[in-house]
């Protein structure tokens, strides 16, 4: 994944707001994200989590911290599937994150809610902005759909994002942060993903369990990163690529293709007006789901490309070249440029 660098205001500069959200989070790249392409992003780091705990001992450990992760958009067509990592001192996380902001799982929170949070933790001045860290890895569709659909190593969804968080915690600690403690929303059984954690992190406690983001604030504070970024993201989509198609609407409305889930019908509507009959559509949508899939090779729908075997009209074999035949002077030559050829009564 191509990693941004930290705080890319510049490319934000000439870009409207999406019009549903009030806040446009600086994880938000848009001419990366509209080039199809996958990117991170990492936040300022705070200097209290790299203030040693100790002035008058250079060699003390900064304050240790506690990381958690979750993902939004793993099941859409459409838009980017993000996963989020957020940190902060371990004794602050239940009291600046629970008690004083009241982060959840960003599922049971507004929009509203959800930016107002974003936007605190992106503002200097604010306690979040001054005691805690955040990043969030933006998988394209493009590049989602690409791995899994390749003719062999096929790169499948779980892996992708196995990958992308442990180059987000990687990240963090490359940046100085002392993370001890590393809360995960599951992929799949908790068991087998923590144990893979545990080996490329082993100094760090981990925990990995389903319904993370409401049982452990630096995990629901990582989903508000993720779902923030993540529907964003999809209205920057929707504002250059949505609005210019058939059947769009005007960039100043709702978003006709909904959630970029297959299971709103907007979305489907969406799909099913604005595809091309031999590309599809454009960097927004996962070829690999089912949804892409059976609409392309649907009846009367996508047109049929036969691509025909490469045959460039050579029958001759390699080892040809290297027996001596009966043809010309030129043959013969070419045939014992490595010495003469032994006959079976040599042996």
């Amino acid at each position: 994944m191509d990693d941004a660098a930290d705080d890319d205001v510049a490319a934000l500069e000439g870009s409207p707001p999406p019009s549903s959200t009030v806040f446009l989070p600086p994880s938000v790249h848009p001419q990366t994200l509209l080039s199809g392409a996958s990117y991170s992003h990492f936040s300022p780091i705070p200097p209290a989590l790299l203030a040693p705990a100790d002035p008058s001992n250079p060699s003390s450990l900064p304050p240790p911290c506690a990381l958690g992760v979750d993902e939004a958009g793993r099941g859409p067509v459409l838009g980017p599937m993000v996963y989020g990592v957020f940190f902060l001192p371990l004794p602050l996380s239940d009291p600046l994150l629970r008690e004083a902001h009241h982060f959840d799982d960003s599922k049971v929170l507004t929009p509203a809610v959800r930016a107002a949070l974003m936007k605190a933790l992106c503002t200097p001045g604010s306690d979040l902005h001054a005691s805690c860290g955040w990043a969030t890895a933006a998988l394209s569709a493009r590049d989602i759909g690409a791995n899994m659909l390749r003719p062999v190593a096929v790169y499948n969804l779980n892996a992708q994002a196995m990958d992308a968080t442990v180059e987000l915690i990687k990240g963090v600690y490359a940046r100085g942060v002392n993370v001890q403690e590393i809360y995960v929303d599951t992929i799949g059984q908790p068991a087998p993903y923590q144990a893979r954690l545990q080996r490329v992190f082993p100094t760090a406690k981990i925990t990995v369990a389903k319904k993370a983001d409401s049982l452990y604030p630096c995990v629901s504070a990582a989903s508000v990163c993720a779902k923030v970024t993540r529907d964003v993201a999809l209205e920057e989509l929707y504002r250059v690529r949505g609005d210019t198609t058939a059947g769009g609407e005007d960039g100043d409305g709702p978003m006709a293709w909904g959630s970029g889930y297959p299971s709103d019908a907007r979305c489907v509507g969406w799909m099913r007006s604005n595809m091309h009959p031999v590309f599809g559509w454009g960097h927004e949508c996962r070829f690999s789901w089912g949804t892409a899939k059976d609409m392309l090779e649907g009846k009367g729908n996508g047109v049929k490309v036969d691509w025909p075997v490469d045959d460039d009209g050579e029958t001759s074999r390699l080892t040809d070249f290297f027996t001596a035949g009966t043809g010309d002077k030129e043959s013969n030559e070419l045939g014992k440029w490595f010495g003469t050829p032994a006959g079976l009564e040599a042996f």
